[in-house]
């Protein structure tokens, strides 16, 4: 399969993932929490019992924006997890808090993902200019696009370099649910669903990103 077809085909899959993932979302969202906790709820009780006192839990406008900032160490919930009782909204709120856990607890590939972080803001603005750049300067020089190759290639790193991040928060938030009581065993297949196909978000974006590094360089390797 080319390069080209293979970002078609993950193109695809990234639109039938997230369509998966809010039709997973609406549906466990009708299901009320048999614990009765609001998500906020749900992560003021998982901080404390993680004994992290220094975050602050904050509802968001928008739907899915749910995430953790760790340079001001917020769990940003979006206004219906933040309310909601349901088990979806137990997952997302505990997902986030585990993303808090990994911070406080100096977990490693999250310190190497926030390390990236810096260096990918300033490459996201120019990297788009330099790749278009080099394709059309392929005539006269290789230099431009193997400078837009190498950039793209530190997103396609962070791309993979999150994965084990938000596996590993999905992880703690699951086990920690477990643990409280927070779940019931039917309860714990909704959350865990729910976490599951929004982890594919990343698994495809990250394939995504490869992919179209890979169509860059076999331009790069074909002009060469």
């Amino acid at each position: 399969m080319s390069s080209s077809l293979l970002i078609i085909v993950l193109m695809a899959a990234s639109w039938g993932i997230q369509w998966r993932l809010r039709s997973k979302f609406r549906q466990y969202a009708q299901i009320p929490l048999n614990s009765g906790l609001s998500g906020a709820e749900v992560a003021a009780k998982m901080l404390a019992d993680n004994n992290i006192h220094d975050v602050r839990i904050i509802s968001t406008s928008g739907q899915l924006t749910d995430h953790y900032d760790p340079t001001n160490k917020t769990v940003n919930l979006s206004e219906g997890v933040y309310a909601e009782r349901t088990a979806a909204a137990a997952a997302i709120a505990a997902h986030e808090c585990g993303h808090a856990v990994q911070h406080a607890t100096a977990y490693s590939m999250l310190q190497f993902r926030s390390a990236l972080v810096p260096a990918l803001s300033a490459v996201s603005r120019f990297m788009p200019w330099i790749l278009m750049a080099g394709i059309l300067m392929l005539r006269t020089s290789v230099i431009p696009l193997g400078v837009g190759i190498g950039l793209f290639a530190l997103t396609t790193l962070f791309s993979f370099i999150t994965l084990p991040v938000e596996f590993d928060a999905s992880r703690r938030a699951l086990a920690w649910m477990d643990k409280r009581g927070v779940v019931t065993v039917q309860e714990h297949a909704m959350a865990k669903d729910a976490l599951w196909w929004a982890a594919m978000t990343y698994v495809v974006a990250a394939l995504a990103s490869l992919a179209t590094l890979l169509y860059y360089v076999s331009i790069f390797l074909r002009r060469r």
